[in-house]
């Protein structure tokens, strides 16, 4: 729900907003034990995690409308191994990825019904941004998906006279991370935790920075990218598949996941050859149109209503 912050509740609560013209929307954290008259479609986000609840609907509305959303632990973690998980794909009606890369990771016997619906953000006029200094901007809450113990590795990398500056927005979700990110904070020129923002003051620094840096390990399809193409920032991104999904195959701004000195090698090529960060910006730029809300919400009311309409 909202105090989560997370991945799911933005692509929920931004869904809500796309789709209430269309249809009468009601968020909850589960399907209800008694649910109101008439509401006989269910979005489920996380095929383990909302298992029950998917269970529950397809049990109270058997020729209801059942559409399952693959977050980044579905699809790299729990379809291969968790029951509950592989339930849910066999009971949905369709399923639904963030990217394009993640289909040849749903089962076969699950693809014919997988559809890929980008998310969207509100495009920004981009910020000029500052000289002199590379400023990078991190967006993840502390956690080990997220990978932030490559960014302190990276810091504690830079020599003194370094131009990259780095700052870290969110939450502190694991204690040893944010007391990393604590110590590294109050003694590096070059780095700043700000804890977690307010979506709007997260958009702003993201605005402004030179790069977003997105190291994750694990990811499903993250809508931090698409704020920052849509803001004008280009993207240095971990090479794997929820990133290769969002920014293309041949995109030129990847590092090895976890590899903290190829991230440092990506960063000082952008710092020292603007002809290079100039590539990423055009490449950044002609995947935008995939992330409008107008095509989010126009595939999103497509699938629905076609499902409905059966």
């Amino acid at each position: 729900m909202a105090d989560t912050n997370n991945g799911n509740w933005r692509t929920a609560s931004r869904w809500q907003t796309l789709l209430s013209r269309d249809f009468r929307i009601i968020l909850q954290p589960a399907w209800p034990t008694d649910p109101q008259p008439g509401t006989n479609i269910l979005i489920a986000l996380h095929a383990r995690r909302s298992a029950e609840s998917i269970r529950r609907f397809r049990a109270a509305r058997p020729d209801g409308v059942l559409i399952v959303v693959l977050t980044g632990t579905d699809l790299y973690a729990d379809i291969a191994v968790n029951a509950e998980a592989r339930e849910s794909l066999a009971l949905a009606d369709a399923l639904v990825v963030l990217q394009e890369d993640a289909i040849q990771h749903v089962p076969l016997e699950y693809r014919k019904k997988t559809h890929v619906i980008f998310q969207s953000a509100r495009t920004l006029s981009p910020a000029k941004k500052s000289r002199g200094q590379l400023n990078c901007v991190v967006v993840g809450h502390l956690r080990a998906e997220k990978d932030p113990e490559i960014i302190f590795r990276l810091v504690e990398s830079l020599p003194a006279d370094s131009p990259i500056r780095i700052l870290h927005v969110g939450a502190a979700l694991d204690e040893k991370f944010a007391a990393r990110a604590q110590t590294i904070s109050a003694a590096s020129p070059h780095y700043h935790w700000s804890g977690s923002l307010t979506h709007g003051l997260t958009r702003a620094a993201i605005k402004r920075a030179h790069v977003l840096i997105h190291p994750s390990i694990l990811e499903g399809g993250a809508n931090v990218i698409v704020e920052a193409i849509a803001s004008g920032t280009p993207v240095i991104a971990s090479r794997m598949s929820g990133n290769i999904g969002m920014l293309g195959k041949d995109y030129a701004g990847y590092f090895p996941v976890g590899d903290a000195d190829a991230l440092r090698s990506q960063l000082d090529h952008c710092e020292g050859d603007a002809n290079f960060l100039l590539r990423l910006h055009t490449a950044c730029a002609a995947r935008a149109k995939l992330f409008s809300p107008a095509a989010e919400r126009s595939a999103l009311v497509k699938l629905i209503s076609a499902l409905a309409s059966r």
